[in-house]
């Protein structure tokens, strides 16, 4: 294979190029099958002008072996302009200020001309020894820290706290450069005494060329016994050596809206006696104030009766509000010094020979957090970026409810009818559930200017990124079936303008409702209930929605069609939130999804369906992230879950011979192997594992091979082999068969291989889904029963439409998307009301015909619809969908 000639055009997902590209960029591309056989020949390049220093590593292959997604870095840089990415023989032009890694005693030090970072590369109690910044140490021992409390008192008084600090078991360099280099550390929290480890956790760091700047990214798991374990707090932890005097000494928080609190430690304004204008300036400035000999010697004299104030906190214990404090000294009151409602998640302290600061991404959206300096006064002060907060309550993930008596299948099926909730005792269990947090470390060789502290926090929390276009996107095929917004006709434009809608009204609702929280912040709710004016957030089922019918896969494609940042970063935390707080990752369901609940993991029914690769491997592929592509990798081995986790075991028609063979382990042909298939798939092409391709495709002929394909609804799987009994000859349909990224899989799967009968198979689901019961018994010999969700299936028969040629079917399609079905969204249902008080807590804003399981798989029905038979799209609707 050669590398063929090939043009990637780029944007800036926010629209404009920022100012400057203080932390780089790392994104992804896809490339065209059979193009680009070697990253190497890649180049960054400036529209219309020269190649810049770039990175090129392959993400994931096409079946021929050439990249089908290529990772992609460029470092800081002061002008940032318009760029694209090219095939060339040239060479591809050097970092200025390139990351080197040396090994040294027992460090890994990685360094970028910059800044430099000492790790050990042994088992420590620190992540990394130090960071250096003009050959000054500005920061040392950066651990983590933990706090635990083994009661939680009723009336809410105190309790005795354990501390715990990291205990790193392994350093690993991922990356090595030159624009990117990544080091990945994994450990758990360890007590002082040493008597107990929790609380697994990954930190990788992510060090770019000529970045004072370096992003971590934190994985914990949560693993503890939640009758006794409250996490009290969890945060990252470092020692600033400081070295000026206590007046040149500077502490910045971050407020709201750009704000900030900036002050010194040893304040020199608002005194009864004026030490100059220079001087004052000077602090104000955050520069090195001119020699006390040359002050008001009425000041410089009474230096020592000034009060120094050595230690601050904000808390940021909800969404709404934060406060700062701050003290002289440990034994002496606490006074308030600010307050606000956002705060952006930053604090530092420096002085005019360096300093260190630490930021959390979605500071406020992750609440309880707390940002701490300590020690500011002394020779080292110490910075904890608490990312749950210890003046918070702690941590309680004790199941919400005693179980009501439902102690048998019986009884928690009549649960299920009442308040949706799929209960079983021991079920509603955390342990194994995690959370990821994006931090920022930053380095300074001086106090900086309090406007590049303002713009470096802003990109932090909105980093700048670089992103392929929509159009070339959808000219590479990759994801299926959808196509770049297209308002040509009227038609389109109110299906278009139906969907926006709906982005928009989820976007608000996360702030009106206050979908924020440690735990919470990226889901949305399920089901709304009109007579309280509120989502129903304490009723069983209905709660959080956890992937359910693919409120993911909705936004994700809204935002490749489209292009909005705002659609992105609501994916983006939606991915982040279900990858990790919504699956398990280690203990009895590792690999497992839980259903929606009143808590994230509350629901008995631990599924693939809800810890499927569909749902993240668009924004690994799009942002080449590493902590998403672990969440893809842990899943390989997941059919072992159906050796001792049924899914469907409380409504199996034949449960009472049915036991769990390995030999032959019942799966569902829709929501299991679609997880399953998504899963090889994702493994097969980003690792090249030959057994997630062999399963995948082994599978896909095997379905194939049934006698009625996908109509079978269940196949027996050997897990040993990896493949179907192709002898079972039943039927048996469900209406959530397709809606769990099925669609999605199958159709890419029929583009990427050619597998004999698996295209029939597929073919004949999505034709006879919709089609007549005369049309289903002349097929198959009888109805098809378990019919339902019309509208969302309207994509399956426009798939055959597409693929036949018959705009007959093409017609049915968009009638069936129109207007038929028990489950149907109008779009002239789709107005706002606002409800004030005091009907409701907050004026909030209600879409009374809207529900998160509609909204996913209407605005999917129609993404596809449109790219598939957008031709048939009628010009004039019928009455049923006007």
């Amino acid at each position: 294979m050669t590398d063929s000639t090939v043009t990637v055009p780029l944007r800036w997902l926010d629209g404009e190029s920022p100012a400057r590209l203080r932390g780089g960029s790392t994104w992804g591309v896809p490339l065209p099958r059979g193009t680009v056989a070697d990253p190497a020949a890649l180049r960054l390049r400036e529209v219309g002008g020269d190649a810049v220093p770039a990175q090129f590593w392959p993400l994931a292959t096409w079946p021929d072996g050439s990249i089908k997604w290529a990772g992609c870095a460029v470092g800081a840089l002061d002008a940032p302009g318009s760029y694209e990415i090219a095939t060339g023989s040239d060479a591809a032009p050097a970092a200025g200020s390139p990351v080197q890694v040396e090994s040294a005693g027992e460090e890994i030090v990685v360094g970028n001309g910059i800044l430099e970072i000492a790790f050990p590369s042994a088992p420590s109690d620190v992540l990394a020894h130090r960071v250096t910044r003009g050959g000054r140490v500005v920061a040392e021992d950066l651990r983590l820290v933990s706090l635990l409390q083994e009661e939680l008192p009723e009336d809410g008084g105190a309790a005795p706290r354990r501390r715990f600090r990291s205990r790193v078991h392994t350093v690993v360099l991922e990356q090595n450069g030159p624009i990117r280099a990544v080091v990945r550390v994994d450990g758990v929290h360890r007590s002082e005494d040493a008597a107990r480890e929790w609380l697994p956790f990954t930190v990788r760091f992510v060090i770019m060329a000529g970045s004072a700047e370096v992003r971590l990214v934190h994985s914990v798991i949560w693993d503890g016994d939640a009758e006794h374990d409250f996490l009290a707090g969890l945060g990252v932890r470092a020692d600033v050596p400081l070295r000026a005097d206590l007046h040149d000494r500077h502490v910045r928080v971050a407020g709201t809206d750009g704000g900030f609190f900036a002050e010194a430690v040893r304040g020199l304004t608002g005194l009864r006696r004026d030490p100059g204008a220079e001087v004052r300036a000077a602090q104000i400035r955050g520069e090195q104030t001119p020699p006390t000999d040359t002050w008001n010697p009425e000041v410089s004299t009474r230096l020592d009766l000034i009060p120094s104030w050595n230690d601050l906190t904000l808390t940021q214990l909800s969404a709404d509000g934060f406060g700062i404090r701050k003290r002289t000294a440990p034994g002496h009151a606490w006074i308030d010094a600010g307050a606000g409602t956002r705060a952006e998640g930053y604090v530092a302290i420096s002085d005019p020979t360096g300093g260190f600061g630490l930021g959390i991404r979605s500071f406020w959206q992750s609440h309880p957090g707390q940002l701490d300096l300590r020690g500011a006064a002394g020779e080292r002060a110490e910075l904890t970026a608490w990312l749950y907060a210890p003046e918070a309550q702690p941590m309680d993930v004790r199941f919400y409810h005693d179980g009501f008596g439902q102690d048998d299948f019986a009884t928690q099926l009549e649960g299920l009818e009442i308040t949706y909730e799929d209960y079983e005792p021991g079920f509603g269990d955390a342990h194994g559930v995690a959370r990821t947090h994006e931090l920022t470390l930053f380095a300074y060789d001086a106090t900086p200017l309090i406007e590049e502290v303002a713009a470096s926090v802003e990109a932090m929390q909105r980093p700048p990124l670089l992103q392929p276009t929509p159009a070339h996107l959808h000219a590479v095929g990759v994801f299926g079936d959808w196509a770049p917004v297209d308002r040509s006709t009227p038609a389109r434009t109110e299906i278009e303008d139906s969907n926006d809608f709906l982005l928009d009204f989820y976007l608000g609702q996360i702030d009106q409702r206050r979908w924020y929280g440690f735990w919470n912040y990226g889901d949305v709710m399920h089901a709304y209930d009109l007579d309280r004016h509120v989502w129903r957030y304490d009723v069983g089922g209905y709660a959080w929605d956890n992937s359910e019918l693919s409120p993911d896969l909705w936004l994700w494609y809204s935002y490749l069609r489209s292009g909005r940042a705002d659609v992105f970063r609501l994916a983006e935390a939606m991915t982040r939130h279900t990858g990790e707080v919504d699956v398990y990752h280690l203990g009895r369901w590792q690999g497992l999804g839980s259903r929606h609940n009143v808590q994230h993991w509350g629901c008995s029914a631990k599924q693939l369906r809800i810890s499927s690769p569909i749902y993240r491997r668009i924004f690994h592929y799009l942002t080449a992230d590493e902590r998403v592509g672990d969440l893809l990798t842990e899943l390989r081995d997941s059919d072992e879950r159906f050796v001792d986790t049924d899914p469907t075991r409380k409504v199996r028609t034949d449960a009472a011979t049915y036991r769990p063979d390995r030999a032959a382990l019942a799966v569902g042909l829709g929501t299991d192997w679609g997880a399953l298939a998504a899963t090889w798939l994702a493994d097969w092409e980003r690792t090249g594992n030959e057994r997630s391709r062999d399963r995948l495709l082994g599978t896909m002929a095997d379905i194939g091979a049934l006698p009625h394909g996908f109509l079978t609804g269940e196949a027996l799987y050997d897990i040993e082999t990896g493949r179907f009994d192709t002898t079972r000859d039943r039927i048996a349909v469900s209406h959530l068969s397709a809606v769990f990224g099925l669609v999605e899989v199958a159709s890419e799967l029929i583009s990427l291989v050619d597998v004999p009968g698996f295209r029939d198979a597929w073919l004949q689901y999505c034709r006879l889904y919709l089609a007549s019961p005369q049309e289903q018994e002349e097929a198959v010999g009888q109805r098809l029963t378990g019919i339902h969700l019309e509208q969302a299936h309207s994509r399956l028969t426009a798939y055959v439409a597409a693929a036949t040629g018959d705009d007959e079917l093409a017609d049915a399609a968009w009638q069936a998307f129109e207007g038929i079905g028990e489950w149907l969204v109008h779009r002239r249902d789709f107005v706002l009301r606002r409800i004030d008080g005091p009907a409701v807590l907050n004026p909030v804003d209600e879409a009374p015909s809207v529900g998160t399981n509609d909204v996913a798989q209407y605005g999917l029905a129609a993404i596809q619809n449109l790219a598939l038979i957008g031709h048939r799209l009628p010009a004039v609707r019928s009455d049923s969908g006007s």
